[in-house]
């Protein structure tokens, strides 16, 4: 579908690609996410557990493997589609935390790893043989500052020697790989803070108890995270992923995939909030009528409708501008922006629709609330994209 922008000349017509719903993939994430009810979701949330069948039906599905190129074993969709496949999941009431970092990761290991990489890994991926879920960045000390993280590897011979800490490490326990960036050359030896830093593909599978150390950090919600720590980690030099120094470039083609991604589940959450709350709205009797009757219920759900609408098409600009290779930093992070921010409001108006009985567990509203709260917070805070805006946008100074 294209859209005409109306204030143009006649003679400079500008077009908006609103990009394919792919709707038979929609309807193929609905029947999955059928097998896997609120009772399902409910009982791992309770008991702090990984959704291993929920993730194992997806891969044989083959919408994890969404984004890997046909030739490595993939379906070799385009990003819009692997968004429409987590908006899915989330609006049928399921959850991609668990197996949407394989995705996003891919964009590193995709457009920057060896021939001989991809063929030693993504088969394997895409089959579910092997799982990518581990995305080692995050440090106690530095948090959202990146550049300025402290893990080091070290040449020596034909392998790196790791040492160092990583926090927010989710479902490292449940992968055999993680993508791990490092610093090689230390902060003060660089000319730019983003050099100096390179990518690695860490077996999981070997590493664990050999150099590694995984534990688990009880959070609100069940998205099994964890601290990762090195000490004295062997990775093999073929494990780097492209140019040594040059890593923090490539993880910006994972992270901004990331921002697209995780804006289309918040998208999907938000649905999920809003039928939700339509149904209870029109269900629910009080003094002799539905309280959706009442504009103090009706108004709250329409305004976050629309702005659920309107977080939608900035997922989708920003996915059409990384399909074609453009630049789309700040479409991506905006579109998480705008989404995390609709699907929170969203969040707070079936929680006051459903009164006292959105704290009941049986209705899964509070915990699709404490999960959706995330969204603002991670990967990237609110305040950090507003920066990005202000200083690379719209040319104000820099903050940080």
């Amino acid at each position: 579908m294209m859209v005409a922008n109306p204030d143009s000349d006649a003679g400079d017509v500008t077009y908006v690609a609103l990009g394919e719903d792919y709707a038979d993939i929609r309807d193929g994430v609905r029947r999955v996410c059928a097998d896997y009810p609120a009772e399902y979701w409910r009982d791992k949330d309770e008991e702090s557990e990984y959704p291993h069948e929920f993730v194992d039906a997806m891969t044989q599905a083959g919408y994890l493997g969404a984004l890997i190129p046909e030739e490595y074993g993939g379906a070799g969709l385009p990003i819009r589609a692997a968004s429409v496949i987590l908006e899915e999941i989330h609006a049928s009431g399921c959850s991609a935390a668990a197996c949407h970092a394989q995705m996003y990761i891919m964009g590193t290991v995709l457009r920057h790893g060896s021939e001989a990489q991809k063929r030693a890994y993504l088969p394997g991926i895409a089959t579910g043989e092997l799982r990518l879920q581990a995305f080692g960045v995050s440090e106690p000390t530095t948090g959202t500052d990146t550049t300025q993280l402290k893990t080091r590897a070290v040449r020596q011979g034909d392998h790196y020697v790791v040492n160092g800490q990583k926090i927010w490490t989710s479902r490292a326990l449940q992968s055999d790989l993680m993508l791990l960036l490092a610093r090689t050359t230390p902060a003060d030896e660089v000319k730019k803070r983003t050099e100096g830093l390179s990518t690695f593909i860490v077996d999981l599978r070997e590493s664990v108890g050999n150099g590694l150390e995984i534990q688990p950090i009880p959070t609100m919600v069940n998205h099994n995270t964890n601290q990762v720590f090195f000490d004295d980690l062997k990775v093999p030099a073929e494990n780097l992923i492209g140019e040594e120094g040059s890593g923090f470039r490539y993880i910006l083609d994972g992270m901004n995939a990331e921002r697209v991604l995780i804006a289309a589940e918040a998208v999907g959450d938000g649905r999920w909030f809003i039928d939700k709350s339509v149904s209870y709205a029109n269900e629910r009797v009080v003094f002799g009528a539905p309280i959706g009757k009442n504009q103090g219920i009706q108004f709250p759900i329409a305004k976050a409708y629309a702005q659920i609408q309107a977080a939608e098409m900035m997922v989708r600009k920003a996915a059409a501008l990384f399909d074609d290779g453009k630049p789309c930093g700040a479409e991506a992070n905006m579109a998480k922006m705008l989404a995390s921010e609709a699907t929170w409001e969203a969040a707070e108006t079936c929680m006051q629709t459903y009164g006292g009985f959105a704290f009941a567990k049986e209705y899964d509203v509070e915990r699709k609330w404490r999960e959706c709260r995330l969204f603002k917070t991670a990967p990237i805070s609110t305040n950090l994209i507003l920066a990005f805006v202000a200083q690379h946008v719209l040319g104000l100074p820099r903050s940080y």
